[in-house]
C-alpha cells in the first residue's frame, strides 16, 4: 500500500472524530512560501520524502503552475498528523498567492476553519497579505502567522539578533491591526496574534525549519541558538533541530479551531435559515445523521471523470449514488463517486461525512458557490462574494470553424470551474468575450482552452472594462412610454451614496431581486434612507439599485418582474457606450398602467422602463469610470528613476518611496488601461531587477480630456453609431 492510499485509510478513520477534524489553508502574498510550506507539512504526515520537502511543490502540480512558479488554483491535500498520542485530520488548501487569481481564495475560505498566513520576513505584510487575512476574517476563518525566509534577513540585509525580533514584532503588530479592525467581536480577543501563545511561528520553508516560543521552551532552544545556526548557514543542523513540520503542524492541532467548535459560529453567519430547524441543529453541530448540506467551492475539470465539485460538507454525509439537488435546479443529480484530493491525485472513498472538505463527481449542475442539499427545498448559503471584479477583456474566437460548438462548451465549463472569469457570448456571430482579473488570467485561460481543451483560437489584445455612471441628480422625472402608448414610467436617477456602494462590493447589502425588503431597509436606514425609499428597493444589481418610490399606483405589482428585467437590462448596457452600470440609483415615481393586463406585458412594459432610465440618465449626464491598480515595485536604487520614469508615462499616481538597504520600494496608483504590457517593459526598463505586485484599487471617474476619446474608440469596436444618443431619442 502506498503512503496516499495508506494515508486516506487513515483518514477515513477520523471522519466522525469531529473534535480531531482541522480544515486549514494557506495564504501569502505572491512569492512569500505558502506552497513552500505545504510541501513540508505534506511530509510531516509521511506523504513525501524529505529530501522533496520543499522542493517538489506538490500542490502546484498544474502545467502552467510548474512553468510559471507560481500558485495558480486552489489545491488539496487531506493528511494525518500524530500528536500527543491522537491522530489528527488535517484537511489542507494550498491558495494562490497572485491578485489574478484572488477569487480562488475566496471561495476556499468558504471550506475552512483555519488559515495560516505566510509572510516574507524581508519583504513584510504586501497588499495581498492584507487582502488574505481580510477575506479570512470575513468567512470567520481564524489566522495564525508563519513568518518565512527568516534566513534571508542575515544573508541579504545583515541584521542582529536584536533587529530580527524587532522586525518580528512589527508584523506581528500589523497583522494583529487587520485583526483588531475586521475580526467578529466575539472572537477579536481570541484570535489576536501572541507570540507566547503559540499562533506565531518564524522559520524558512525551503530549509525545512521552524520555532515558536513554546517549541523553543519546550526543546529548550534558546533564540540566540536559532540565530546562530543561520549565521553559521547550518541549515541541516537546523532542520534536524527545529523540523518545520513538527512546530506547524502542532500549531495547526492545538490552536486551530476543529469542524465541531467552528460550525457553531460558522454557520449563523454563512447560512440565514431558522437556526432551530432540524437543518439548522444539524450544521451547527456537523451531525453526519442530519440532512445532507454541502456547499461547492471549486469545480475540478478531470480529464477522465468529468467536473469534480470540491467543497464543503457541513452537515449529513456523501456516497456513491446518493441523489443530491443543486439549488435553484429542477432535478437531483446522482453522485458517481467522493472522495479526497490529495495534491493531483483524487482517490476515492465509500462515504464522507460531516466536517469533512469533500470532493464529489456526477454534479453536473453544481458551479463554484453551489449549495446542494438532499432536499430540494432548502434557504441556500450566504453567496460568496469576491471583492474585486474583472477588469480587462479579450475577444476570443475558435480558429476553425468546426470548433465553434465545441469551444462554446469549453467555455462553459471554464466558467463553470472559475466564476472570476466571465464570459459574453454571441452565437450568431461566434465571438465570445471573455473577461478576467488581469492579463496573466486571459492568458493562462486562453492556454487551457486551447492546449488542456483541445480548442484552437484567435484572440484580440486585451480590452480594459470601464462603467458608466451619471454625474448628477434628476431636476425632474423623465418619461417612458410603452410602444402602444397605454403605459407611461416615470424615472429620477441620481448618484449611489459612496458608502452603501462598498457595502453592496462587500457583499454586507446583498444584491440580486430583493425578497427580503425589511431586511435590507433596516440597512439602508443605518445609512441615512428615508423609510418610504428604503423599503422600496426591488432589485440591487452591479452596485446600482433600483426602488419602487410610487404611492397607489395600480397593478404595479403585477409589472414588478418586468419592472426589474428592464432595470437589469440598462444596468448591464449603460446609454453612453454600451458598459455596465455602477453606483447609480434609479428611482420609479409615478406610473400609469393600462388597466388590462394584455396591453402591459414585456413587450409594453420593458421597453418603456428602459427608455426612461437611459433618458434620465442622459440628462443628467453620463460619464465613464476607469479601474484603477495599486502598484507596488521593489527595485535596487540604482533603478529607481528608471521606475518612477516608467510609471509617469502611464498616467500613475506616486503615492511613496521608502529605501531599505539597497532597495527602493515605490507604490503607485495606475490605471489597468495603461498597465497593459507594463511586465515586459519594466523588465527592459530594469535589466529584469525590478519585483512588482497589483493589487485592484476600483474604479475612479475617467479624466474629462479622455472622456470623448475613450467613448468613441468602445462605440466603434462595438459598431455602435458614432453619435452619442440624445435623452430625446428615449422620448421624455
Amino acid at each position: 500500500m502506498g503512503r496516499k492510499e495508506d494515508n486516506v485509510q487513515r483518514a477515513q478513520a477520523l471522519f466522525n472524530e469531529l473534535g480531531q477534524i482541522r480544515n486549514i489553508g494557506t495564504a501569502a502574498h505572491i512569492d512569500h512560501g505558502k506552497t513552500t510550506l505545504s510541501d513540508n507539512l505534506i511530509y510531516g504526515a509521511g506523504m513525501m520524502s524529505e529530501d522533496l520537502a520543499g522542493k517538489q511543490l506538490m500542490l502546484d502540480f498544474d502545467e502552467q503552475e510548474s512553468s510559471r512558479g507560481i500558485t495558480i488554483n486552489a489545491a488539496n491535500a487531506s493528511m494525518v498528523h500524530g500528536h500527543k498520542g491522537s491522530d489528527y485530520l488535517i484537511n489542507l488548501i494550498d491558495t494562490p498567492g497572485h491578485v489574478d487569481f484572488g477569487g480562488d481564495v475566496t471561495r476556499a475560505m468558504r471550506a475552512l476553519d483555519g488559515v495560516i498566513i505566510v509572510v516574507c520576513a524581508v519583504e513584510g505584510i504586501m497588499p495581498q497579505t492584507e487582502t488574505v487575512i481580510r477575506q479570512a476574517l470575513k468567512e470567520k476563518v481564524k489566522p495564525v502567522l508563519f513568518i518565512n525566509k527568516v534566513d534571508r534577513l542575515i544573508a541579504e540585509l545583515q541584521v542582529t539578533p536584536g533587529d530580527m525580533q524587532q522586525r518580528f514584532g512589527k508584523i506581528i503588530t500589523e497583522v494583529n491591526s487587520l485583526i483588531r479592525g475586521q475580526a467578529p467581536k466575539e472572537l477579536r480577543k481570541e484570535w489576536m496574534l501572541d507570540a507566547a501563545a503559540g499562533t506565531v511561528a518564524f522559520g524558512s520553508a525551503y530549509h525545512n525549519w521552524a520555532t515558536s516560543i513554546p517549541f523553543m521552551q519546550k526543546k529548550g532552544i534558546s533564540f540566540r541558538q536559532i540565530y546562530d545556526y543561520m549565521a553559521e548557514e547550518d541549515r541541516k543542523g537546523l532542520a534536524h533541530a527545529a523540523p518545520l513540520h513538527e512546530v506547524l503542524l502542532d500549531m495547526i492541532v492545538e490552536k486551530m479551531p476543529s469542524a465541531e467548535v467552528a460550525q457553531k459560529y460558522r454557520i449563523p453567519h454563512i447560512w440565514h435559515g431558522d437556526p432551530e430547524s432540524p437543518a439548522g441543529k444539524a450544521m451547527t453541530t456537523a451531525d453526519d445523521k442530519g440532512l445532507t448540506t454541502y456547499m461547492v467551492t471549486k469545480v475540478v475539470i478531470d480529464p477522465h471523470a468529468g467536473e469534480i465539485a470540491v467543497g464543503r460538507l457541513f452537515s449529513g454525509s456523501i456516497a456513491k449514488g446518493d441523489q443530491l439537488y443543486v439549488s435553484g435546479m429542477p432535478s437531483a443529480n446522482r453522485v458517481q463517486s467522493v472522495g479526497m484530493f490529495v495534491g493531483a491525485d483524487r482517490i476515492a472513498t465509500e462515504k464522507v461525512t460531516a466536517g469533512n472538505i469533500v470532493a464529489v463527481a456526477g454534479l453536473r449542475d453544481a458551479i463554484s458557490g453551489s449549495t446542494v442539499t438532499s432536499e430540494q427545498e432548502f434557504e441556500p448559503f450566504e453567496r460568496i462574494v469576491h471583492h474585486s471584479e474583472p477588469v480587462v477583456t479579450t475577444a476570443i474566437e475558435a480558429k476553425h470553424t468546426r470548433d465553434l460548438p465545441k469551444l462554446v462548451e469549453v467555455l462553459r465549463a471554464v466558467s463553470k470551474a472559475d466564476p472570476s472569469i466571465q464570459i459574453d457570448s454571441n452565437i450568431e456571430t461566434g465571438e465570445h468575450l471573455m473577461s478576467g482579473m488581469g492579463e496573466l488570467h486571459l492568458e493562462i485561460t486562453e492556454y487551457r482552452i486551447s492546449k488542456e481543451h483541445g480548442v484552437p483560437i484567435t484572440t484580440s489584445p486585451p480590452i480594459v472594462v470601464y462603467r458608466e455612471t451619471v454625474t448628477g441628480h434628476s431636476e425632474g422625472e423623465f418619461e417612458g412610454k410603452s410602444p402602444n402608448k397605454h403605459n407611461r414610467f416615470y424615472i429620477t436617477v441620481e448618484p449611489l451614496e459612496p458608502d452603501v456602494l462598498a457595502a453592496i462590493q462587500e457583499g454586507t447589502i446583498p444584491s440580486g431581486d430583493i425578497k427580503k425588503s425589511r431586511e435590507v431597509a433596516r440597512q439602508l436606514l443605518d445609512f441615512g434612507w428615508d423609510r418610504p425609499i428604503a423599503r422600496g428597493v426591488l432589485c440591487i444589481e452591479n452596485g446600482c439599485v433600483f426602488v419602487d418610490a410610487t404611492k397607489g399606483v395600480q397593478n404595479l405589482f403585477e409589472t414588478r418582474e418586468l419592472l426589474i428585467e428592464a432595470f437589469k437590462e440598462v444596468v448591464n448596457r449603460g446609454p453612453r457606450s454600451h458598459e455596465k452600470l455602477m453606483g447609480v440609483k434609479v428611482l420609479l415615481r409615478d406610473a400609469k398602467l393600462h388597466e388590462d393586463a394584455i396591453h402591459r406585458g414585456p413587450a409594453q412594459t420593458i421597453p418603456a422602463v428602459r427608455n426612461a432610465i437611459n433618458g434620465s440618465m442622459l440628462t443628467v449626464g453620463v460619464t465613464l469610470m476607469e479601474p484603477k491598480q495599486k502598484v507596488y515595485i521593489s527595485v535596487p536604487q540604482e533603478q529607481m528613476g528608471a521606475v518612477t520614469s516608467e510609471m509617469s508615462q502611464r498616467r500613475s499616481e506616486i503615492a511613496g518611496m521608502e529605501t531599505e538597504g539597497d532597495l527602493a520600494i515605490i507604490t503607485a496608483k495606475a490605471p489597468v488601461k495603461e498597465m497593459l504590457g507594463f511586465a515586459s517593459e519594466i523588465r527592459s526598463a530594469t535589466a529584469g531587477r525590478a519585483l512588482w505586485s497589483t493589487e485592484f484599487a476600483g474604479y475612479e471617474p475617467l479624466p474629462r480630456e479622455l472622456l470623448d476619446e475613450i467613448t468613441a474608440e468602445i462605440r466603434e469596436r462595438k459598431g455602435l453609431k458614432a453619435e452619442m444618443p440624445l435623452a430625446s431619442n428615449y422620448g421624455g
